[in-house]
């Protein structure tokens, strides 16, 4: 099969011919890739800093975010079948260790990552098991929803860390309107009440951001964007900042639009 794979960091991805991953285990699920998404982690990874981490040997296939069609299956599967739409969960578990049995997944004792420290979906096929597969609807297409697999988890996940602090009369400003951004704000309308007040520099994002649900959206200009939230904030600043970026100057700029004694939420690493 095809894999666009990494042989050297700092260095473009190449495209091979490699044997295609077969389901040996029980409960083994073999993917076959209709969209991989392209996540900042990997271009991380190719830039050599998950390297010390992931213990990964090169050369290797990157792509965390998958979703296709199922295409082969151990013998103990029972929740999907040849032919099964599915997005792939990024993280293998094994269900039977401490974490797995607390709910705890991703803190796997057996857990493995395809697209980090194994061959990810940067390829025709990807290897990964029963609990990772989620089946979907067949008129759903894996390149609308590939990139969900990470970045609308990730995004969800802050947003369920910041619902107890975000009730009626509340104020939450978004850091960044972009690939996690945008679906945090979906989120944040869903699960809560909270005013949502969204601060990025690219108009485009702030569109996208009324379009989604934003009560308010700031674009960053120098420092005006600061006094134009704590404006809206009635001077206080918000009761909970979530943080998209986490570079380039946002964590500065959103302590200071946070109130006393409110919470700051930051997911994006730079």
């Amino acid at each position: 099969m095809r894999a666009a794979r990494l042989h050297a960091y700092h260095e473009p991805l190449k495209l091979d011919d490699v044997d295609e991953p077969k389901a040996t285990g029980p409960f083994d699920v073999v993917v076959r890739i209709g969209a991989a998404g392209l996540c900042r982690t990997d271009l991380h990874i190719q830039e050599g800093q998950w390297a010390e981490k992931s213990q990964v040997k090169l050369p290797y296939t990157p792509g965390h975010e998958n979703a296709g069609w199922v295409h082969d299956v151990g013998s103990g599967v029972t929740n999907v079948e040849t032919g099964d739409t599915v997005i792939v969960h990024p993280f293998i578990t094994c269900g039977l260790c401490a974490a797995c049995r607390r709910g705890d997944d991703m803190h796997c004792e057996n857990g493995s990552f395809p697209g980090l420290n194994r061959d990810g979906g940067f390829a025709d096929f990807l290897l990964t098991n029963a609990r990772a597969v989620v089946k979907l609807d067949p008129s759903l297409q894996p390149a609308e929803i590939a990139a969900l697999a990470d970045a609308g988890l990730t995004a969800i996940h802050a947003v369920k860390k910041a619902i107890p602090v975000l009730g009626a009369g509340t104020k939450c400003v978004v850091i960044g309107a972009g690939g996690l951004g945008h679906i945090g704000i979906q989120c944040l309308k869903a699960y809560t009440p909270t005013e949502i007040i969204v601060v990025d520099p690219n108009e485009k994002a702030l569109d996208l951001a009324r379009e989604l649900g934003g009560d308010h959206t700031v674009k960053v200009e120098g420092a005006s964007h600061i006094q134009t939230v704590q404006e809206l904030t009635d001077g206080t600043g918000a009761e909970a900042i979530i943080d998209f970026v986490g570079e380039k100057g946002a964590v500065e700029d959103g302590i200071a639009m946070l109130q006393d004694g409110g919470f700051y939420y930051v997911i994006g690493y730079g």
